[in-house]
């Protein structure tokens, strides 16, 4: 009767049976105690089981089913829908032992009834194990018998040359415990495929090496009078709360609601104390895949040192390419609401990666389990970023919107639209005309949108939320790497390049932490390298200037071309169009330039031989953030510090090889030339980086179907392809990992941050693209790109010390795009010196009255030569042909010097300070996580403490000998 009671709860664990607790089946060696009771929920969990299945074979059940025991990810949802017959009738005899809770209203007397439908249910399970053993094996994820579960893949060749190393390479897995199968592509006979399946042994043994954490006990939080009250009380509010609808449902997403457990690093020699409820569950997919390729990585294809790895073997071409499986296909022909998820895959794809997901928060959990912890936390950081920018958003659309409310009352706008009398002098040599001032209205209140009383606020919030940012985010990598079980984690020692190897192995040295000799660079030689490598830097620098300098002398010559244009539209608006087609042209040289950047980068990087690959990424890293972020600001540093500075006057212009003048600001200012510079790069980049990331991998996956066709291949094989086969015709990751994910956001947290005061809506059109970003990332990880392996991680590396530069060179430039790109302290100068209101304080626009006349210096026209007479008007702060001292700086323009001097120093001096208090008082982990580490490390001690005591004691009552409750 036992003997078949646990056949049965074998199926039962293997269809999904809706068993409790008491119900579940445990192995007897690996059986936890009384004291330590199961942590139920493993962090690898299976959809099937956390759908509602409306099964027809149970209309009368009325009591509701426990949660279901998890699904292997090849179980098909007509399997499940079968089980509920019988699982009532039969699990509740199961594991009928000492230490299983069993309910008495789960007994009764129906043995015959029981014996019928004992019969029926033998068949049944046969029948359906045939079927789903079937299922199994065509669906690609296990091998032929439809039981080993494939945990990684490697592609190769069989016309490759490689075959000793190949052979010599599988023969050394199989010895490390590894259960290999090759299979041949449907599509194309050159292409093998070799499976890997790691043992439940071989896992245990490598768990045990690696330190992975395992759980052993359901956490139990120690929490007081006070805390409990609060929460009861925040309960009972947020139920009278509408639900806020960017949280996802927990019936939509109950695989997130697992239980919390304690865990330790796994030891094969206290394999007891852990909570093994299924050995095919214990370890999660992504945790076996990282245990065979730390194992790929660590085996030898060849007598030698550096003859090892999967990586060489990658790069040598023996093998084409090696991953882990997805968990089966996104999509499926029933709905998910009525039929639940096939996979973890299919429910990223229903809950993450749709479009109609945009406004969900994300299923950190769910991502981290699938993909690993360093892709979730990129996508942690990524939406903790957009998240942080609607308050930013919502602040520049204000100040916006203020400028565009306020516009036709602004008096500097007002004087310009209204000075129908006052000439200005022509702004290049030959083509252009005498204009009035009011032909300037709708620049001057364009501008005004931009350059308002509220710029200033503006600039000083941006700089105090970039620090926010920062300090909170590292609050919230607090919390996540807690939840992760990241906390103790460290980076395994990283094995050496191969080029590293080669290049040095001549040279030796003891490592001090293995204490095993290996190549050694010298002081010298990496010196040298590493100053060639500066000057590369430094030379690509200077290209880039130069490409800055084209454009600069392509506006001097195009500014006297569309002065004289024949369409009129053109000749009345030179200025717009020179700088529109400045900017189109800078737009076209920066993303050209940066296909050469990414090359450069690499040579120089490789030039440097960097030990490991962690240094080589960072290296490479930061020289694609320089290179492309003076790329990409270059000009917009051109246009916000010395457009117009140096144009001279009047009748005494400064000429760039004495023969083009240069280039002058419109009587409004030069704001509006650097709002234009950075609205049309910041746009179209976010939209060539979106088709890019998106469209590209949808054409190269659209052309190899479209070979597979041409080749003779019928579309129906697609149908039929095993998974690893479809995995295969994807695009694989990006050489460079999240490198070119991370770097696109943090160019654009220096568009957000750095040139702020200038164009406020730059968060606006962050928040915008990120929102979009971050669905198109999720599309692009879960159906166009193989499942990269899932690596562990505690931080965002790198990007996190770029990201602190950033926020410091922020506060300069805004305060001297206030100071001197602006006329905001021009304008408080005049209001508090020279303007009605002196010595009276600033009473709102009034005060501004005759700002404009005082800002425009004047000119004889007679002098320039060109038949002209009588005076015009240009922007500075010079004394009148008329004075004794013709053409000089006034007293004025001494005054707003040394103002926008005093305001650069008070400025960055006090938003320093802010940043700096805010800083100090945030602390980067929260009290409440602090005091729950701490208690968590004291249960862990007392609870292995004592189920050491309670297994040893165990043992000596099993093997008859007196036993006492202290420590033996």
């Amino acid at each position: 009767s036992c003997l078949w009671t646990g056949n049965i709860s074998s199926y039962c664990i293997k269809f999904g049976m809706n068993t409790s607790k008491s119900e579940t089946v445990k192995d007897h060696p690996l059986k936890p105690s009384r004291r330590s009771m199961p942590c139920l929920a493993q962090s690898q969990t299976h959809p099937q089981s956390l759908s509602k299945h409306s099964s027809f074979l149970q209309p009368n059940r009325v009591q509701p089913q426990p949660r279901p025991q998890p699904l292997s990810a090849g179980t098909s949802t007509a399997t499940v829908d079968v089980v509920p017959l019988f699982s009532s009738v039969f699990c509740s005899d199961i594991g009928k032992e000492k230490d299983t809770y069993t309910d008495d209203s789960e007994h009764g007397n129906y043995d015959a009834l029981r014996l019928f439908v004992f019969l029926i249910a033998i068949f049944s399970v046969f029948f359906f194990y045939l079927l789903q053993t079937d299922a199994m094996a065509s669906s690609g994820l296990f091998f032929k018998d439809g039981k080993k579960r494939i945990d990684y893949i490697l592609v190769y060749k069989k016309s490759s040359p490689q075959v000793e190393k190949r052979s010599t390479f599988e023969k050394n897995l199989r010895a490390e415990g590894l259960m290999l199968e090759r299979e041949p592509a449907v599509t194309n006979s050159d292409i093998m495929f070799v499976k890997i399946h790691c043992p439940w042994e071989t896992l245990c043994k490598y768990a045990e090496r690696m330190n992975i954490r395992m759980p052993f006990r359901k956490k139990c939080y120690y929490t007081d009078w006070r805390s409990k009250t609060m929460g009861r009380n925040m309960r009972e509010l947020k139920s009278w709360l509408p639900r806020n609808p960017m949280k996802l449902d927990k019936e939509a997403l109950p695989d997130l609601e697992e239980t919390d457990c304690y865990t330790a690093p796994f030891s094969r020699a206290r394999i007891h104390h852990f909570t093994i409820n299924n050995k095919d569950s214990f370890f999660s997919n992504s945790t076996r895949s990282r245990i065979v390729h730390h194992m790929l990585q660590r085996t030898k294809y060849e007598d030698g040192k550096s003859k090892m790895g999967i990586n060489r073997l990658l790069n040598n071409g023996t093998y084409e390419a090696a991953f882990p499986p997805h968990e089966g296909s996104h999509k499926s022909r029933h709905p998910i609401k009525t039929h639940g998820a096939q996979n973890h895959r299919h429910l990223l794809y229903e809950r993450w990666a749709r479009w109609g997901m945009w406004y969900k928060y994300q299923p950190l959990d769910l991502i981290r389990r699938y993909f690993g912890e360093k892709i979730g936390l990129y996508f942690a950081w990524l939406g903790w970023y957009t998240g942080m920018l609607i308050p930013a958003a919502l602040v520049g659309l204000f100040v916006f919107l203020y400028g565009l409310f306020t516009m036709d009352s602004s008096q500097v706008s007002k004087e310009i639209c209204e000075a129908n009398e006052t000439i200005m002098c022509p702004m290049c040599e030959r083509n252009c005309t005498l204009q009035k001032l009011n032909e300037s209205c709708i620049y001057a209140k364009v501008t005004h949108l931009f350059d308002n009383g509220g710029t200033v606020f503006f600039a000083i919030f941006m700089a105090i939320w970039a620090t926010v940012f920062l300090e909170f985010w590292k609050r919230r990598r607090a919390v996540l790497t807690y939840d992760w079980d990241l906390i103790d984690w460290e980076d395994e020692e990283e094995e050496l390049r191969p080029q590293f190897e080669a290049k040095y192995s001549q040279v030796e040295r003891v490592n001090p932490i293995t204490g095993k000799p290996e190549p050694f660079q010298p002081f010298p030689d990496k010196l040298s390298r590493l100053m060639v490598s500066v000057s590369g830097i430094f030379f690509m620098i200077s290209l880039v200037l130069t490409a800055v300098f084209a454009v600069v002398v392509y506006r001097l010559v195009a500014m006297e071309q569309f002065a004289s244009f024949k369409w009129y539209f053109i000749k009345k608006y030179w200025q717009f169009a020179t700088s529109g087609t400045g900017v189109c042209i800078n737009f076209m040289i920066i993303m050209s330039l940066n296909v050469v950047y990414e090359k450069v980068a690499y040579l120089l990087t490789d030039l440097e031989h960097p030990r490991t690959e962690s240094e080589w990424e960072n290296s490479f890293a930061l020289k694609m953030f320089l290179f492309q972020f003076v790329n990409l600001n270059s000009s917009i540093f051109y246009i916000a510090f010395f457009l117009g500075r140096f144009a001279g006057r009047p009748g005494k212009y400064n000429k760039l090889f004495n023969r083009w003048r240069l280039e002058e600001c419109h009587p409004s200012g030069c704001l509006i030339d650097l709002c234009l510079q950075m609205g049309v790069i910041m746009v179209l980049k976010q939209m060539w980086n979106n088709f890019m990331e998106l469209g590209y991998p949808l054409l190269q996956n659209w052309w190899s179907r479209r070979k597979m066709k041409r080749g003779g291949q019928l579309m129906e094989h697609k149908i039929s392809l095993p998974q690893w086969e479809k995995d295969w015709n994807l695009q694989p990751m990006n050489l460079h990992g999240l490198m070119d994910e991370y770097l696109e956001m943090v160019l654009q947290f220096g568009f957000t941050t750095i040139f702020v005061a200038a164009f406020p809506l730059a968060p606006l059109l962050a928040l915008l693209n990120n929102i979009i970003e971050i669905r198109l990332d999720a599309y692009k990880f879960v159906t166009q790109w193989r499942r990269p392996m899932p690596a562990r991680a505690t931080d965002i590396g790198i990007w996190y010390g770029i990201l602190e530069g950033i926020g410091v060179l922020a506060v300069i430039t805004n305060a001297f795009v206030i100071a001197i790109t602006s006329d905001y302290i021009p304008r408080f100068v005049y209001a508090y010196k020279y303007g009605p209101c002196t010595d009276q304080g600033y009473r709102q626009e009034k005060c501004l009255k005759g700002y404009v006349n005082s800002s425009l210096s004047v000119f004889d026209l007679s002098e320039l030569g060109m038949g002209y007479s009588g005076y015009c008007r240009y922007r500075d702060y010079r004394a009148p042909p008329w004075s004794s001292t013709p053409y000089e700086f006034t007293l004025q323009f001494w005054h707003v010097l040394a103002a926008r001097l005093a305001f650069i120093i008070v400025f960055e001096h006090l938003v320093f300070g802010i940043k700096s208090f805010i800083a100090y008082l945030i602390p980067d982990m929260p009290k409440d996580l602090c005091d729950r580490m701490r208690r968590e490390k004291y249960l862990v001690q007392e609870m292995m403490y004592e189920a050491e005591l309670e297994h040893l004691q165990k043992e000596r009552k099993k093997n008859g000998k007196q036993y006492h409750h202290e420590w033996p």
